[in-house]
């Protein structure tokens, strides 16, 4: 027997055991997103490689060691997308989305990464992402971060908090980069291999190093914050003071700088210590000249993502379970009510819309079906033998509650559901 093919590593299938906490999560995202008035815009996997190494930096981790690049047979350098903010500005500027407008707009999907799978990291994740074009004010800053957090309350996320910095604007940022390169190179023997080859490329990124043997050289560094300009002091005194007057808290973290080239001003993001070494769960900032870095005009823009596949497992490891995907399993006993079942479970269905419902097919056993109703998580089972065809009724059996069976006439059967489907 040949060998069966395996998906590939750090990709997997999301089972039916699993996906309605998928489609629970999705959905609390969709009409948290339409409360705030976002709009949803969708992107292809498939992007110019140029375009990740024009937005995420050529000297970045995620374009020199983690994208998965081809050449299609047209010779065209062709990239699955590692993140979601360059496709959604690339796409904005194609369609002419972004100059003198504005847009709030989100997005979810696969991403691809090649990295070392781990718990809560894969090389092909799901991210969900929200971006603003237009405001330069930092008011959609903290509107952005209110969003996030509402979100946390909603799926009843417990122990994650918010750490927040400014990087400034580019040009005082180059400058204090600058001034990091001279320090850094002063202490340039206690730096590991991978904060010598940041050094070179990207400096900042040494500041996010996780080395204890490094961590109190880099608690002395200069400090970013010393270095802004008033404008980006001014934006980050007016975000946090929408955040205090609207009760969230945050701590600054003046090494928090982000991972990606194209970040300014304002970045923050969302960490847990519940799961390891991945602790960011949801992260963001300012990325106001990265439209024009693409080709589009100077646009002021914001947003943030979070990786999916990250949530669920909180949610798991705080034991949040989504409601019960099932409400009712039709057990039909005896040929005759085969036929008759499936036109009264249509009647139920075109009666009480939204109702959860599966009806047994197959045949077998009433200790077989009970079985099946059972392990499908339904809250109740409609039983429906010769007897109960003959009479015009069914008969109810609670499989949650320590409820006695009941039998329900024909004529009271919609109304029986509805308000059972109600709670």
């Amino acid at each position: 027997m040949a060998k069966s093919i395996q998906s590939i590593r750090g990709m997997h299938d999301v089972l039916p055991d699993d996906s309605y906490r998928w489609q629970s999560f999705e959905t609390v995202i969709r009409q948290l997103m339409a409360a705030y008035g976002y709009r949803e815009i969708r992107m292809p996997l498939v992007e110019s490689t140029d375009l990740f190494c024009r937005s995420i930096g050529e000297v970045t981790d995620i374009v020199e060691k983690e994208m998965y690049t081809f050449e299609d047979r047209n010779g065209d350098k062709l990239t699955l997308r590692p993140e979601g903010t360059a496709s959604c500005v690339r796409a904005g500027i194609q369609h002419g989305l972004l100059h003198n407008q504005v847009q709030r707009l989100w997005y979810s999907g696969p991403m691809f990464r090649h990295e070392r799978p781990q718990k809560g990291r894969y090389r092909q994740f799901h991210q969900f992402g929200t971006e603003v074009y237009g405001i330069d004010t930092p008011d959609i800053d903290a509107e952005l971060i209110l969003i996030s957090a509402r979100l946390w309350q909603q799926l009843g996320l417990k122990g994650v908090r918010l750490e927040l910095n400014t990087l400034g604007s580019n040009e005082a940022r180059a400058e204090y980069k600058q001034v990091l390169v001279n320090y850094l190179n002063d202490h340039r023997e206690q730096l590991d291999e991978d904060s010598l080859r940041r050094l070179e490329t990207n400096p900042l990124r040494v500041l996010d190093s996780k080395n204890p043997a490094m961590k109190e050289m880099l608690d002395k560094a200069p400090a970013l914050v010393d270095h802004l300009d008033d404008e980006s002091k001014q934006q980050f005194d007016k975000l946090k003071a929408s955040l205090d007057a609207v009760g969230i808290s945050y701590i600054i973290n003046p090494r928090l700088v982000r991972g990606l080239d194209y970040y300014c001003k304002t970045v923050f993001e969302w960490v847990t210590d519940d799961l390891g070494a991945q602790g960011t769960i949801c992260a963001g900032g300012r990325y106001d000249g990265l439209v024009e870095q693409l080709g589009g005009k100077a646009t002021p823009a914001v947003g943030f993502a979070l990786g999916m596949e990250r949530i669920l497992a909180l949610l798991e490891s705080q034991q949040q379970q989504p409601a019960q995907t099932v409400d009712i399993y039709m057990v039909l006993i005896g040929a005759e009510t085969e036929v008759k079942g499936l036109q009264i479970a249509e009647n139920i269905r075109n009666a009480v819309p939204g109702v959860k419902m599966i009806t047994h097919c197959g045949g077998g056993s009433v200790k077989s079906q009970m079985k099946k109703a059972d392990k499908s998580g339904a809250g109740i089972a409609l039983i429906i033998a010769e007897d109960e065809l003959e009479n015009e009724q069914v008969t109810v059996k609670y499989l949650r509650q320590n409820k006695e069976q009941v039998t329900v006439s024909a004529d009271e059967l919609d109304a029986f559901i509805r308000n059972f489907v109600k709670g």
